[in-house]
């Protein structure tokens, strides 16, 4: 017997995760009405109200999209390009171009006065180049719907496998205004598109949506829904719009926990999921690293925080007499760029490893910490760890780092064989550890990356693409009539 929940009681006892329970606070219990919905958590237990006004706008958005995705089968990939000419001509275009800086100079101020992070909602002229450079990256990239894959021939018949649009994607992410164009590249696909930005950035969205997005659609003859905005503050938006099973996928790009909780709730409705939540890059200098490329690459791995700055820094002890003081001088001088002290974080035990350096700021740090990403906007902020040698470093890696980055500074090709074997990373590298974005390594704009928290992604590398977002579709033609198994 099944009926729809009207209320909630405090103290009520939710069942999660098939063998534990969580109580109904008394401040959700007053916020509850008939028409809200409740979605559990089955992972942690948490339960998240969402309002029926809120849950009525996330649907509606997503219908929207699954009726422009169905219009999008009569769109020529010509017409796609012609939306990203006229997006991009639009973001160049100085007048639509001020009314979107207005609309984020808001933002950002009222962000910087509830004390928030401004560093990346801030929509400059940097930023602005690049998206526009990103779409028109799309609008050259070759079409990616009916590409063949594969073909078999039998006697007297053939079969062949080639790409296709995948269907609604949805997108959740934090306050950086560029995401709203980036997503757009899985149009190129024949996709459409359902976006819930954070609240900071809400403004910026909805002006670029106005000023240059739109235009772009109509312009080109694209649908209006193929990208839609859900127009709403409510972090319960996006909760809404990931349990709608009618997602072909959920993006989610934003701090581990909200992720986490995100995916969580797509993963339910049976959504596949792409999660960008934790970040944070390891460093690893080894017992043949050369000294010189090991001080070049921290100080290059730390000129601004991003998910693939260089989080923590693990050195082997043989050179560590001299190899710390190389990396002090490299994060002091990383902090001295922008006027700013450097803090370093010490595993317990290895201090005598660390003296006093001007510029940097010493403390100590319990050996689990190391799986802390540090946040910083201005003051770069790393941990380090002494170890006995390479097999150490990766079994640390491995345990307690988001299994995102790691990149090894040695001389020996035997030690970058074992290290690529050994380490459990998306990406690995030999080098500085910024190089870790979508754009940068294949010109194309990133969605977000994955790492492999929880495993190895399944047929899928790290970085998510607009044109990595398809489906594969298996044609028979048969050449036999008589053909008969």
């Amino acid at each position: 017997m099944r009926r729809a929940l009207e209320r909630l009681t405090s103290g009520m006892e939710i069942v999660y995760g098939g063998d534990r329970v969580a109580l109904v606070p008394a401040d959700l219990a007053a916020r509850f009405a008939a028409g809200d919905r409740l979605l559990v958590d089955q992972e942690t237990g948490d339960l998240l109200h969402v309002p029926a006004a809120v849950h009525r706008l996330a649907v509606a958005a997503i219908e929207r999209a699954g009726a422009a995705f169905e219009a999008m089968n009569t769109v020529s990939d010509a017409a796609v390009s012609a939306f990203f000419d006229a997006f991009a001509d639009r973001l160049a275009d100085d007048e639509a171009w001020s009314a979107i800086a207005e609309a984020n100079a808001r933002d950002v101020s009222r962000a910087a006065a509830a004390g928030r992070s401004t560093t990346r909602l801030v929509a400059s002229e940097a930023m602005r180049r690049e998206m526009i450079a990103g779409l028109i990256a799309w609008r050259d990239t070759a079409p990616g719907r009916g590409r063949r894959i594969e073909r078999l021939d039998h006697a007297g018949w053939s079969v062949e496998q080639v790409t296709a649009a995948l269907g609604v994607v949805g997108f959740v992410f934090e306050g950086r205004p560029n995401v709203l164009a980036d997503s757009t590249g899985v149009l190129r696909g024949g996709n459409s598109v359902v976006l819930r930005i954070g609240a900071d950035a809400l403004g910026t969205a909805r002006a670029m949506l106005r000023h240059a997005l739109a235009p772009a659609l109509a312009r080109a003859g694209l649908p209006a829904g193929a990208v839609c905005l859900i127009d709403s503050e409510d972090h319960a938006a996006g909760w809404a719009m990931f349990a709608e099973s009618r997602l072909a996928l959920a993006v989610a790009r934003g701090s581990g926990r909200a992720v986490a909780q995100l995916g969580a709730i797509a993963r339910q409705a049976g959504t596949p999921v792409s999660l960008h939540g934790t970040g944070g890059a390891w460093l690893i200098a080894d017992e043949s690293a050369d000294a010189p490329r090991f001080a070049a690459a921290v100080y290059a791995s730390l000129d601004r925080k991003v998910c693939n700055t260089l989080n923590v820094c693990c050195i082997v002890a043989g050179r560590a007499s001299e190899l710390v003081p190389l990396f002090l001088d490299s994060l002091a001088r990383a902090g001295a760029d922008r006027g700013q002290a450097a803090r370093l974080h010490v595993v317990e035990g290895d201090e005598r490893w660390v003296g006093a350096k001007r510029g940097v700021g010493v403390e100590t740090l319990a050996l689990e910490d190391l799986a802390r990403e540090w946040e910083w906007d201005e003051a770069p902020e790393v941990s380090l760890k002494i170890v006995a040698d390479l097999r150490e470093a990766v079994a640390l890696f491995n345990r307690y780092s988001p299994r995102f980055i790691a990149s090894l500074i040695a001389e020996e090709a035997r030690a970058h064989e074992a290290f690529f074997a050994g380490v459990e990373a998306a990406f690995v590298g030999d080098g500085f550890t910024r190089w870790v974005d979508g754009q940068y390594v294949f010109e194309r704009p990133e969605l977000g990356l994955a790492n492999w928290q929880n495993g190895r992604l399944f047929a899928r590398g790290g970085v998510l693409s607009g044109d990595g977002v398809f489906t594969v579709r298996t044609r028979m033609t048969q050449s036999d009539p008589g053909l008969r198994r």
